[in-house]
């Protein structure tokens, strides 16, 4: 009998007996060994799925090895834990921990705002553990930590990891996991984890040497041949990866990174509603995707209550960001009438519904999605791929001035789509926050040139000198350039900025997320070039208005009905004039 509610197909699963069962599936040897750290080797044995097992009187803090050839040892692909990196032992867990918000269910959807972070950034899972309840009275219900699962080196975005199962060493121990977790639910707290099951990093990964059949020979990737998600076998390691992270550890959901490189998009809709299926009625259990496809499908194809829940919009955040900078080089080329096309977003959810994209190469993207509620998007001003992925990793505020980044801020926080914000950007941080990793070597060299090819074709980067000036991503300064200064004294911009989330974030959780459950779009539309007017029926019947407008001037635009909630200004509406560089919200009650 197992000593948790876990699935143990795969890794090194602790018995009530005292004992350790442990399997590996490795369909391309013939004989597998077990090698005990300061101990002895044990010949496993091959069931007629190419699962080797063994069971063996040992207990946690255990560390192992398998022997595949006489030449190679590799660690558990599922280890729960490391002694060092990813080339290390492989540590036997004790999933016992001693909850103490054992009463957690979770919270509804709706009520959702979600503070993306980086654990690394943060002092690992102890520092974030510390932000826990400011985070909480800000008004944030929702942390999403990026990837944790063990990566190459000491710092990393955490989207090369390459064993799932382990909590990354540089970050802490499972237990220091699980008690973040706890202190959050605690705190009224759901708790979210980026995963990524679409490849694994350049190193470090040791499938290819016994189990070349979890990649497609007939696909490749930017990382390499894709992963077979045809094979049950495969299918199942990352089901059960997903069960694991919310089962032992008690994560209220998951992000899905990059669904779009996945050939096979029945294995999300087949994990979805297993997941949804094996929790109690009683728990909630959210599922977001990333997918630059505008797949709608994935949001409605199977049953409301076993379906993921939303997916990240990034046509939201392409359409302000232009709106807020101009900018218009790589992807935000698709995005030369922001107005209109934020407008649809804020109506539709999609801007792309099936119209051509430029920039995927002048096909097609995505499908209708106006018939999707609202809470089907998370929307967002800044994360980490949209702050990272440029050059040199400004976030908005040392792009944009204060007045329409208030304005845009009040937008993305009242909108009854689902707001994330990431970390700093609650008190105006203007740190960068850079693309990093800590790799050696060839490998090394080949990031940090390919880093600089990568912008090669923007203007500001034609130059091969200017290039030069890209933080090289695994420069250890590059990582601690990206560490956001949380004011413990906050200036008085800083302290006016965060004043202004709470107090966003207060109406929203008694004005309009109690609301959000059947809302409904009454159509959203441009003001001029520069400003938008958004109209929602809630749940309840009232009528929830929001008017932006990022422009130096006034635009005409008629007020909404109602209360007037909050504006991003203390300039006052005359008539049907909107104030420059403005937010407004209205809410009439019924």
């Amino acid at each position: 009998m197992m000593r948790n509610s876990g699935h143990g197909n795969f890794g090194a699963r602790l018995l009530e007996n005292g004992t350790t069962e442990f399997r590996l599936w490795a369909p391309d040897v013939a004989s597998v060994s077990l090698e005990i750290t300061n101990g002895t080797a044990h010949i496993m044995r091959r069931d007629d799925d190419a699962v080797f097992s063994i069971t063996l009187p040992v207990g946690a803090g255990t560390r192992y090895r398998y022997r595949i050839s006489p030449a190679l040892t590799v660690p558990d692909p599922a280890s729960r834990a490391q002694v060092d990196d990813v080339d290390g032992d492989s540590i036997v867990v004790d999933p016992e921990f001693p909850w103490k918000a054992l009463d957690w269910q979770g919270r509804p959807w709706h009520e959702a705002v979600i503070y993306e972070l980086h654990v690394g950034a943060l002092g690992g899972f102890t520092g974030v553990t510390q932000q826990l309840r400011r985070l909480a009275k800000l008004g944030i219900t929702a942390v999403e930590l990026m990837p944790i699962a063990q990566f190459p080196g000491r710092h990393s975005w955490g989207y090369d990891g390459v064993l799932n199962y382990a909590p990354d060493t540089a970050y802490g121990t499972p237990s220091e996991l699980k008690a973040l977790i706890d202190t959050a639910h605690g705190l009224g707290l759901m708790v979210f984890l980026d995963v990524v099951y679409n490849h694994f990093g350049p190193s470090g990964n040791y499938l290819n040497a016994y189990a070349k059949s979890f990649f497609r020979p007939d696909i490749h990737t930017p990382w390499g041949n894709a992963i077979d998600f045809r094979r049950p076998q495969v299918r199942r390691f990352y089901v059960e990866n997903a069960l694991y992270w919310l089962n032992d550890f008690r994560f209220d959901g998951l992000r899905f990174d990059a669904v779009s490189k996945i050939d096979d998009p029945t294995f999300f809709l087949e994990m979805a509603a297993e997941i949804k299926t094996s929790a109690a009625p009683s728990r909630y259990v959210h599922l977001v995707l990333e997918n630059e496809n505008n797949d709608a499908h994935l949001l409605s194809a199977i049953p409301t209550d076993k379906k993921p829940d939303a997916q990240w919009t990034d046509d939201w955040h392409h359409s302000i960001h232009v709106l807020l900078t101009g900018e218009i080089e790589g992807y935000y080329e698709d995005y030369l009438n922001p107005a209109e096309q934020l407008a649809r977003c804020m109506a539709a959810g999609f801007c792309y519904q099936g119209e051509i994209s430029l920039h995927s190469g002048a096909k097609p993207r995505g499908t209708k999605s106006s018939y999707l509620p609202p809470t089907a998007f998370v929307i967002f001003l800044q994360n980490h791929d949209q702050i990272g992925n440029r050059a040199m990793g400004e976030r908005l505020s040392t792009l944009v001035r204060p007045a329409p980044m208030r304005a845009a801020t009040l937008l993305l926080l009242m909108s009854p789509q689902i707001p994330m914000i990431f970390m700093g950007e609650e008190w105006g941080e203007t740190k960068p926050f850079l693309f990093f990793a800590d790799h050696s070597g060839e490998l090394a060299e080949s990031i940090s040139e390919g880093r600089r090819r990568e912008f090669a074709t923007f203007k500001s980067f034609n130059d091969p000198e200017q290039r030069k000036k890209i933080p090289d991503p695994n420069a250890l300064s590059t990582f601690t350039a990206s560490i956001p200064e949380i004011p413990l004294t906050p200036s008085e911009d800083q302290t006016a900025m965060l004043a202004f989330y709470e107090m966003a974030l207060q109406i929203r959780a008694t004005e309009i997320m109690p609301r959000i459950p059947g809302a409904v779009s009454k159509g959203a539309h441009a003001l001029g070039k520069t400003g938008i007017r958004a109209v929602w029926k809630m749940g309840d019947g009232a009528m929830l208005t929001i008017a932006a407008n990022f422009n130096d001037h006034h635009l005409q635009c008629e007020p909404g009905e109602g209360t007037l909630l909050m504006s991003s200004t203390t300039a006052p509406m005359s008539g049907a004039s909107l104030p420059a560089n403005s937010s407004f919200v209205w809410l009439r009650k019924t």
